[in-house]
């Protein structure tokens, strides 16, 4: 497990909390803001972007991971999830969009009054990867 130096996760959470003044909330006012560090050491933000019709929005993490692949990055050591509602963990679609990325990638989230910090392989155990399509 790849560990984040105090002064990595904070700045890491600074940066997604920031990020969601962003957040295109219009229907749920459940703004979450997401910071991906790159392993160039690049941060990268996303915040959630809701649509009328539900399914078409998008989530935060999805949202920086693909705000970072469209800059050519995509080596990724952390991803942190922020809402000021509360408690929050990567959903499950984002949680097989993060393993895509790699097991050890770390994710940074609030949950029962605490900062968690845990390898994506640990959210989703039993991710579908390439691996089953080459089977």
């Amino acid at each position: 497990m790849s560990s984040l130096s105090p002064e990595q996760i904070r700045t890491l959470m600074d940066a997604a909390k920031q990020s969601i003044r962003h957040a295109y909330i219009p229907y749920s006012q459940y703004p979450v803001g997401a910071a991906v560090l790159t392993e160039e050491g690049k941060i990268i933000c996303g915040i959630n972007i809701e649509n009328a019709s539900y399914p078409a929005g998008t989530c935060a993490e999805r949202v920086a991971l693909g705000n970072a692949i469209s800059q050519g990055m995509t080596k990724f050591v952390a991803i942190a999830v922020y809402s000021p509602k509360g408690e929050i963990s990567p959903c499950g679609v984002c949680r097989q969009f993060i393993s895509e990325f790699g097991p050890e990638i770390q994710i940074l989230f609030h949950w029962q009054g605490e900062l968690q910090q845990c390898p994506i392989k640990e959210l989703l155990p039993f991710s579908f990867s390439s691996k089953q399509l080459n089977a």
